[in-house]
């Protein structure tokens, strides 16, 4: 008996083999074997999920390990970068799970949406891209960002840095507030 299934789509494996194979390619060879435009490299560990529905621009670079996936229909414009760890989605399964139905059968239920992402664009490492979400041109996507909503052209997307700076300013506040209070305690002395 041999370990593989006979139930596995054969165009699955030949993807599966496709990528192993790549492995210790270099990013430009590795985007040509995958078939991706002029100009683009993807490094190793990244995948495309449902290739056939991507399309993707020239000179665009692909970080270690990102996902894109591309099932419910993915753009992604010219001269983007996608860091590592980054995962573009166009597909959510979350409701097969609350129902318990988690089959391979069941799989009609997933609810997809198309995802684009311009031109000029960097997202940086270990940010995450949810599905049916327009990125406009020219925009940065700070690291470890979740982005739940379009952002226009030239947008500069860093939430995590943005909370920090509040942190940092609430603290300062908080530290006047208390010299503040000193003050008054020892005026009415």
């Amino acid at each position: 008996m041999h370990p593989f299934s006979d139930e596995i789509d054969p165009l699955l494996r030949q993807q599966i083999l496709l990528y192993h194979s790549t492995a210790t390619m270099a990013d430009s060879e590795r985007a040509n074997v995958l078939g991706l435009p002029e100009g683009c490299r993807i490094r190793e560990g990244a995948k495309i999920i449902s290739q056939e529905k991507l399309s993707i621009g020239t000179n665009c670079w692909i970080g270690e390990n990102a996902i894109l996936d591309a099932s419910g229909g993915l753009e992604v414009g010219s001269s983007t970068s996608i860091g590592l760890s980054v995962f573009v989605w166009t597909h959510d399964s979350h409701l097969m799970n609350i129902d318990g139905d988690n089959s391979r059968e069941d799989n009609h239920r997933i609810k997809r949406r198309a995802t684009k992402i311009g031109n000029n664009c960097f997202i940086a490492g270990h940010s995450v891209i949810m599905p049916g979400v327009t990125i406009g041109d020219s925009c940065i996507i700070g690291p470890l960002s979740v982005v739940y909503n379009d952002l226009p052209d030239n947008s500069t997307y860093t939430p995590y840095r943005d909370f920090y700076k509040q942190k940092n300013t609430i603290t300062k506040l908080e530290k006047r507030i208390m010299e503040l209070e000193k003050l008054v305690l020892n005026k009415d002395r």
